[in-house]
């Protein structure tokens, strides 16, 4: 028999010659396990993780990001605003660990806090096959203190690429590289990394790392000692992105204003590094209201599972809905709120749920994700923002209907 070689997408791992699948543990995944997990008890938890005005120097947090090392540790990012939910100022990225599925977290670090300018963006990627605990990477968009409007982002370099990494399921960070000369096309100003999770591939160029990112995919084939990026059609940004069954890549992206005025919907486009992608075309399954969404692969083996999250609507920040893709993400087949009540109705709430998020499959079988919620719908500009984590599983997203 073949040895098996340690490859990794999605954060699954294990390929090997058994006809068995990966699997988010490290062991093979069967059908029979993936039909353990369909058949067991519904379940859905949440917390809030990251909360805007009662934890250390922060007003607000938000655009989080999430990944789970191959010892089951989860990693939650988010940009920490010291002084108000704004896009502009003294904001750092920060994070927290869990080492229990979620059920509990550490106390806030920070992967990077030096200046007053703005760290932000956090977009994660694990390297599975690095090193006896793997890697984990951050890459980061960074501006100045005296560059806080978008009118002030009016060069090369005024919004510049980052990037950090951690071998001990993330106790402790490298100190931040600048990237930009290698990673910042020329004609560049404005610029931002995923937000979100990357991926590394098992089926086309195994063990490629890939960091969606406005206009282009950033990728290494060396284990993040040299990288390099793909331009990719323009008119969207804040992409993620999935490896398919045949080895193609989805990019899943925000359209941008001008797309977006057209129909406020998803964009989708489909392609590979080598090759290149087609041109973005609307999904029309896919609400939008001009926000960030998530996406990961949850299983490869039958039935093979893509999951999305975004807020489903076509003007407010609410609704959360997550879907199950059966077909690679030409169709969306299944699909709960992530919360029971109205989350839309702003006239009778003051919480509202609902934003950008992040997702990575646990190992236990479920799906953790983050969600930003802004906690005084009435007074948005300067209410506190925060994140908050939930845990669910298949039977729960299924809500007693079938699988194809």
């Amino acid at each position: 028999m073949k040895s098996c070689i340690v490859l990794s997408a999605w954060f699954l791992h294990i390929a090997c010659s058994k006809p068995a699948q990966p699997s988010e543990t490290g062991v093979p995944e069967t059908k029979s396990a993936t039909s353990v997990q369909a058949a067991a008890a519904p379940n859905h938890t949440s917390m809030l993780l990251f909360n805007g005005g009662n934890e250390s120097i922060y007003h607000s947090f938000r655009i989080p990001s999430i990944v789970k090392t191959k010892n089951g540790t989860l990693i939650a990012f988010a940009e920490g605003r010291r002084w108000s939910p704004s896009d502009w100022g003294d904001i750092n990225v920060v994070f927290k660990r869990s080492t229990n599925n979620g059920s509990t977290w550490s106390a806030l670090g920070e992967v990077v806090g030096s200046g007053n300018g703005t760290w932000g963006n956090p977009t994660a990627v694990y390297d599975w096959n690095y090193g006896t605990n793997g890697r984990v990477w951050v890459f980061m968009s960074w501006n100045d203190a005296n560059k806080q409007a978008w009118s002030d982002i009016t060069a090369w370099g005024d919004r510049r690429v980052f990037s950090s990494y951690s071998d001990d399921h993330g106790a402790t960070w490298s100190v931040p590289q600048d990237m930009s000369n290698t990673l910042l096309p020329p004609n560049y100003t404005w610029d931002a990394m995923g937000p979100g999770i990357g991926i590394q591939t098992v089926v086309n160029t195994p063990g490629r790392l890939i960091i969606p990112a406005f206009g282009r995919n950033i990728y290494s084939d060396d284990h993040g000692q040299t990288w390099q990026y793909q331009l990719i059609p323009g008119g969207t940004d804040e992409g993620t992105i999935v490896e398919l069954m045949n080895g193609s890549l989805l990019r899943n992206d925000r359209p941008g204003t001008t797309l977006w005025n057209a129909a406020k919907r998803r964009r989708k486009s489909v392609g590979t590094i080598a090759g290149g992608f087609a041109a973005w075309t609307v999904d029309n399954t896919l609400n939008d209201p001009k926000c960030e969404g998530s996406m990961i692969r949850y299983n490869t083996d039958t039935p093979h599972r893509i999951i999305f999250l975004n807020p489903n609507t076509t003007d407010k920040r609410c609704n959360m809905t997550v879907r199950i893709s059966y077909d690679d993400g030409a169709t969306w087949a299944k699909s709960r709120p992530i919360y029971d009540w109205n989350t839309c109705d702003y006239a009778s709430i003051t919480v509202a749920k609902g934003g950008y998020s992040s997702m990575i499959k646990t190992s236990d079988y479920h799906v953790g994700a983050l969600i930003e919620i802004n906690e005084d719908v009435h007074a948005s500009s300067t209410s506190n923002k925060s994140i908050e984590f939930h845990k669910f599983n298949l039977p729960w997203i299924l809500n007693g209907t079938t699988e194809p």
